[in-house]
């Protein structure tokens, strides 16, 4: 089973994000835009296990005790670099429980064997990919030369998005958090709730 662990977004929000994509999709017609519906707040990905280490997980991530979370979804951005853009996200401001939130998980699933975050924990919202390249910049001055060719995916949009303010779209509180599995299918991935965990 292909799994991770993640935050749910309150359907208001979703709403406003999908109505957001829908006015902004046109400028980046060549991305893989993410489905309104799969979006979420990853704390952990942990990948592929079999069923067993799956109910290990579940048993283990239970018995992590974390406060209610305030989450406000606003602006956007591109990963690694504007340059070299290959991830279009929504921004995350929270209160310091989610970094807490994240460090618990983290802690809790590297008892099972299941290697610790490498980066810090940088929440956002993906809303689209690039559709080739690795996005990585070059580290000659030829490759930085041609990132803008590699990378053309999301040319068009940037240029929109210079010229606007900000998109806000919405605070919530987050009561509870989920492991989930992730299904490749052919017209994307399904992700499907297979455990909660209640936040004080």
């Amino acid at each position: 089973m292909r799994v991770f662990i993640a935050l749910d977004i309150a359907e208001a929000i979703r709403e406003r994000i999908a109505r957001y994509v829908d006015g902004v999709r046109e400028f980046a017609p060549q991305a893989r835009w993410v489905r309104p519906e799969s979006t979420h707040v990853t704390l952990k990905f942990i990948g592929e296990k079999p069923a067993d280490v799956v109910e290990q997980i579940k048993q283990t991530v239970s018995s992590i005790q974390a406060a209610s979370i305030e989450v406000a979804f606003r602006g956007c951005g591109f990963f690694p670099s504007p340059k070299a853009a290959r991830v279009f996200w929504v921004g995350i401001a929270a209160s310091p429980e989610l970094s807490s939130l994240a460090v618990a998980v983290d802690e809790a699933t590297a008892a099972l064997g299941i290697p610790r975050e490498e980066h810090r924990f940088t929440p956002h919202l993906t809303l689209a990919r690039g559709a080739s390249g690795s996005g990585a910049p070059g580290w000659r001055k030829a490759d930085r030369l041609q990132e803008d060719r590699r990378h053309p995916s999301f040319q068009r949009l940037q240029e929109k998005l210079a010229a606007w303010a900000a998109p806000e779209f919405g605070t919530m509180t987050a009561r509870e958090f989920f492991l989930y599995q992730s299904q490749r299918l052919r017209g994307g991935a399904r992700y499907d709730k297979i455990a909660r965990f209640a936040l004080r």
